[in-house]
């Protein structure tokens, strides 16, 4: 290949790159009535499915921090998008074609980048300090490996040590307490209590967490709990 034909095949790109980016602009800036609930309806379900999503693979995977920063996207989102093309782009809009003071337009003219970089910082904050209303907790409901184990586990988790135990235990020959992979505590008769200090258990996306194992004689997981404090 040529340079000459290196060179419009690098402008063909960069022409092509400057239209998508028009033809987005124009989406984002579009003002009509329609055009502005088909926007926040679609952000709101994005938002929504990353939230959900984020919260129930958090149940799989408790440490994977990168999750949190996806379940606030989505959650900030669920609010920002209408907030945004409801609201802020037609004032931007606006303002843009009426402001007068220099001041004014100098911030409209960047008005797009300033509301994305609210956003961004807001769901950097929101993914650090994951408040307890961002997260929900599916553990109880995925954290439990099937079988035929018919089993009742009682925990009391306000004291200091939190304390767990059967109240029905059909097929289990033992129980262990774990927190972080680590075991804790054990018990081999029924109704199999087991305890751990609270400063002991290991932090999961919705505060202190610890996990029930019921077992077989031969050690292998008949079934698991997942309980937050």
């Amino acid at each position: 290949m040529t340079d000459a034909s290196r060179t419009h095949s690098r402008t063909r790109l960069g022409g092509i790159v400057r239209q998508a980016w028009r033809d987005l602009l124009s989406v984002y800036y579009a003002n009509t009535p329609v055009w502005r609930w088909l926007k926040s309806g679609a952000l709101v379900f994005l938002g929504f499915f990353l939230w959900m999503g984020g919260n129930v693979l958090t149940a799989y995977w408790i440490d994977a921090t990168a999750l949190r920063y996806v379940i606030a996207y989505g959650f900030v989102l669920i609010a920002w998008g209408p907030i945004t093309h409801l609201l802020v782009v037609p004032v931007v809009i606006r303002l843009r074609r009426t402001a007068e003071n220099p001041a004014v337009r100098r911030v409209v003219r960047h008005g797009s980048r300033i509301n994305f970089t609210t956003f961004l910082v807001i769901v950097a904050v929101m993914g650090t300090l994951a408040p307890g209303v961002m997260l929900l907790d599916f553990s109880s409901g995925f954290g439990a490996d099937g079988g035929d184990v018919t089993a009742d586990l009682v925990c009391e988790t306000d004291g200091d040590p939190i304390t767990c135990e059967l109240e029905t235990s059909e097929g289990v020959d033992h129980v262990v307490l774990l927190s972080g992979g680590e075991e804790i505590d054990r018990s081999d008769e029924p109704p199999y209590a087991v305890s751990a200090p609270r400063d002991s258990l290991s932090e999961g996306p919705s505060g202190a967490q610890f996990e029930i194992e019921l077992r077989d004689a031969d050690g292998d997981t008949l079934r698991r709990f997942v309980r937050t404090v």
